[in-house]
Parts: C-alpha cells; structure tokens; sequence
C-alpha cells in the first residue's frame, strides 16, 4: 500500500499547497507526508514539488499526475468500499461543508439520524458562511442554499426551503404593521446579506411579483442573528424559515403578509466534477433528500 499512501499523500498536498495542511488532511505527521512524497518522487524519477519556505508549487510532471490522480484514488476507494461495504456496511470518515445557522438547525440534526443508520461512519462537519473549495478542504459533500453557478461541481436539488417576513409583538406594538408590501420600505428591516439581493425583499401572490427596496440599521451575514434582532424589536427580518422557526412557534415572532408567498431558497449537495463519488456520500444524499421531504410534510 505504499503507493497508495504516497499518491494520496502528493494529492493531499498539491491540493493544500503544504506539507502541514495535508498531514493534518490526511490525519498523519507532516514528517510523514513529506516522506511519502519523496518516496514517490524517487520511484518515478521526477520532480513533483518546487520547494520554497513558504509554500510547494508543482512542476509539469506535478501537474500531469495531478490530473489523473484523484480519479484513480477515487475509483479505488470505491472499488474497495464496495467490497467492504457489501459485508460490513460504510465505514470511514465523511467530511461535511455547510453554511453556519442552515448547519446547526438542520444539517446536523440530519447527519445524527443518518449516522443512527451507519454506526461505523465518522462525520467531520464544518460550518462556514464563506465559500468552502472542496478540493483544498479536502470536502466530500457541502450542503448549499441557492443557486450554484460553478462548473467545476455537481450539483443534486435536495429540495427547497421556504422564506418568510416577521417582526416581533413588540415591535409591531411600537410602530404598526405594515398593511401592504410598499410600507416594508418604511420600516427598519434587517437585513440578511447570505441572500441573492439582500435589500430586495420580493413576495408572491397568484404568481405576480411585488417587490420592494428595504433599509435599516442592522445589516448581518447570519440568519440567525437577524432572527434574534427582529425577537429583540429591532426590525423586520425576511429569513428562510428554519432559522425562524422555534420563535415562529414561540410567539416571540409574527409572520406577516399571510395572503403572499416568500421567495423558496434551492437546497443543494455538491461535489467535485470529475470523480467518482463514494456509495456513501451518494447514500448520505439520497437519506437528505428523503429527509428533506419528510420533514416538509410533517
């Protein structure tokens, strides 16, 4: 297995662009991992690495075997995985991107009933409302709002959630209810920037468009802080419903414009175009989908 390891150990660090990044990737020493690539630059004959203080940069020959490399180790992993699994199920580690409040309030909660179904996998999720590169992260599967626009990855539609504008009783009490969509622009709405157009709030009612230009004090990059802005009386948030939902329950929220539909947010998993992806990762996509679904109908 000393090519294996060597491969995965060049891949690791042409990804990362350091000997320090993918030891701690690969979960080994940064001794190691410089050994295994040595190792393997001697076996081929070839350069694979410009070594600088700061940072290894691939040759040619880096970057040809660069090409090729991850799609062999993919295709071998699924190979062995298959035959392993077939006997004791899915074992490894999955390694998880997705953004910080859609991450706590749902990606989690589903990892555990999966995880509940596969006791011998590992999950290493990692929450960030920054954009997340998959290849040097070293990321199997990142669970993402919107549209995904990149054609490096793929991109499964696991279902959508749904949006909606509140404001809290106290709020209301202070400075009245906005009676149509216009009047939003009136008031202090807080403003979620993780959105496509984060001023323009747009509400549906029979299919027709009314939408309005917002302002206010607090402009945030997390729908849960907006959340516990609009609970405090500061403002009107327009937020995807899961990061509402507890004080939507709680009362200490309000939904309004009950006669209009909010804008539906695409829930995707993606992953790297070109490889082959893992009957674990395709079984933990196919368990979101279904969760998805289930957790809309309850």
């Amino acid at each position: 297995m000393d090519m294996l390891d060597q491969l995965r150990a060049f891949v690791a660090t042409a990804q990362t662009g350091s000997f320090t990044a993918a030891a701690d990737q690969l979960g080994v020493s940064n001794r190691l991992t410089s050994k295994y690539v040595a190792e393997l630059e001697s076996q081929l004959g070839v350069r694979l690495f410009q070594r600088t203080t700061r940072r290894v940069g691939m040759t040619p020959a880096g970057e040809d075997l660069l090409a090729r490399a991850p799609a062999l180790l993919d295709d071998l992993d699924a190979l062995l995985g298959e035959i392993s699994e077939g006997s004791r199920g899915f074992s490894g580690v999955v390694r998880i991107s997705a953004p910080v409040t859609f991450g706590e309030a749902y990606i989690a909660p589903m990892l555990g009933r999966f995880a509940m179904q596969h006791p011998n996998l590992t999950f290493d999720m990692r929450l960030s409302d920054d954009y997340v590169d998959l290849a040097t992260e070293g990321i199997d599967a990142a669970f993402r709002l919107g549209v995904t626009d990149m054609l490096s990855i793929k991109s499964r539609k696991l279902g959508t959630m749904h949006s909606v504008v509140a404001a809290s009783p106290a709020y209301l009490a202070k400075y009245g209810s906005p009676s149509t969509i216009e009047e939003l622009a009136d008031h202090a709405c807080i403003v979620d920037t993780n959105r496509r157009n984060p001023r323009r709030w747009a509400l549906y009612q029979e299919g027709t468009e009314c939408a309005v230009m917002v302002a206010g004090r607090f402009q945030v990059n997390s729908a849960r802080a907006a959340c516990d802005l609009a609970v405090a009386g500061q403002g009107i948030v327009y937020s995807p419903d899961f990061a509402v939902a507890d004080a939507l329950k709680a009362g200490t929220l309000v939904p309004l414009f009950s006669d209009f539909t909010c804008e539906d947010i695409p829930v995707s998993a993606v992953y790297l175009e070109g490889r082959a992806l893992p009957r674990k990762i395709r079984a933990l996509i196919d368990f979101a989908v279904q969760d998805i679904r289930s957790s809309q109908s309850a």
